[in-house]
């Protein structure tokens, strides 16, 4: 009777210390902060290899669960899969244009007021000061993350049509085997280990100096965006809410776990299996969620591309080259595109947008390797973790959005 009683208190105290991933994230966040400011390089590497060791994990995980995810989530639209995919499609690219215009907008119109000719010399001393692991294991995908979205099409659409009618239902029901093997390894080894991906990446990002350097001279344009990509998610929720008749704070407040869990990973792509909770908490139905949120995770890019546009404006205004909304916006339409092979990894968009950015700054400060393009990239990565976190916000507003044109106009036709 007692050994029962004291069982029963051992699972109430368990579960009492039970720390939610909310919380871990954010223990992540500060001990990496601590641990780049105060502890010795040698300590700060160790963390940093761990960290690296699980980011090529899960670089070679993000495909599979791309192609898992998106395949059943298309193959499982019965009815308007085609004109699912294409209403989504558009609703990401043309958020991705509304954001990256705006961001131009503002940052034209704010930064000149605040700007220091100084600032580009102390932020170029933290362009490449990144603490190096000691080691690194090498993990290459299967496929890589354009290919997999692609190929995930293809395999959606046509399972989706022809299932039961043309061919049978073996290979239909082998990819929904292989996405609840996606799902085991998400739940059981990457959720549980990306606060450690995120105490790496804050450790890095501390003690080679990024975050402070960035933060102490150019924090208003640090803040201007921040803001930008915090209204943006407000407009983006509140419209979500107003279609599909939703109070929009509450799909604010859904939203949180996604949000900061994208601040530590850095990657839209890794923030998937929590992306996912979140929709499911919206009301998102299991087949719009596992079609919306995986292919928005890689064609969404408008936390990013304010991120960059205002890095851009920034840098040109610094260095007094010319800028106008006649150059921003065909920037703007080719990186919306360019950047769908980049949210695999932390820093990915602006590395996408390095090969294009003479389109903005002119083709000799432009050259991907002059130093012009190192303060773009020293500025951007600094508030990467930002943008990302604006990104998948509004993969979820999207997939609200696409819910209920699914329940107005196909469901009700199956």
């Amino acid at each position: 009777m007692q050994e029962d009683i004291l069982a029963k208190q051992k699972r109430r105290l368990r579960m009492k210390i039970k720390i939610g991933l909310v919380p871990r994230l954010i223990i992540a966040i500060i001990l990496g902060i601590l641990v780049g400011q105060y502890f010795p390089l040698w300590f700060c590497r160790g963390i940093v290899t761990l960290s690296g060791i699980f980011s090529s994990f899960l670089k070679f995980v993000i495909p599979l669960m791309i192609l898992a995810y998106v395949t059943m989530g298309i193959a499982d639209l019965s009815q308007g899969a085609g004109k699912l995919l294409l209403i989504t499609v558009c609703l990401a690219y043309g958020s991705t244009l509304v954001a990256g215009t705006a961001s131009y907008v503002v940052s034209s119109n704010l930064f000149p007021s605040f700007m220091s000719p100084d600032a580009l010399d102390q932020i170029a001393k933290t362009a490449d000061n990144s603490v190096s692991g000691y080691f690194s294991i090498a993990l290459p995908p299967l496929l890589d993350t354009l290919s997999a979205v692609v190929l995930a099409f293809i395999m959606g659409l046509c399972l989706s049509s022809m299932k039961g009618k043309e061919i049978g239902n073996d290979l239909y029901n082998t990819m929904k085997d292989f996405s609840g093997i996606i799902d085991k390894v998400l739940h059981t080894a990457i959720i549980p280990l990306l606060p450690l991906y995120i105490m790496g990446t804050f450790v890095d990002m501390t003690y080679s100096g990024k975050t402070f350097a960035i933060l102490s001279i150019l924090w208003k344009v640090f803040l201007t965006v921040i803001c930008m990509h915090l209204i943006y998610i407000t407009v983006q929720f509140f419209i979500a809410g107003t279609v599909a008749k939703k109070n929009p704070i509450t799909l604010i407040k859904n939203q949180i776990p996604g949000y900061t869990t994208a601040l530590g990973t850095q990657s839209s792509a890794a923030t998937i299996p929590v992306n996912l909770e979140c929709a499911k908490k919206d009301g998102v139905s299991e087949q719009i969620r596992n079609f919306v949120v995986p292919l928005c995770a890689n064609i969404h890019m408008c936390g990013s591309m304010i991120t960059i546009t205002a890095c851009a404006t920034a840098v040109c205004l610094m260095n007094n080259l010319p800028i106008s909304i006649g150059t921003v916006v065909p920037f703007i339409m080719t990186l919306g595109i360019a950047m769908v092979a980049s949210p695999g990894a932390p820093g990915g968009s602006i590395m996408t947008a390095l090969p294009f950015l003479y389109m903005i700054f002119g083709k000799e400060a432009g050259d991907p390797n002059g130093p012009i393009c190192a303060i773009m990239v020293a500025l951007y990565i600094t508030q990467d973790s930002f943008g990302t976190a604006c990104n998948v916000s509004g993969d979820n507003a999207i997939g609200v959005v696409v819910n209920e044109i699914n329940e107005r106009l196909f469901a009700k036709k199956a």
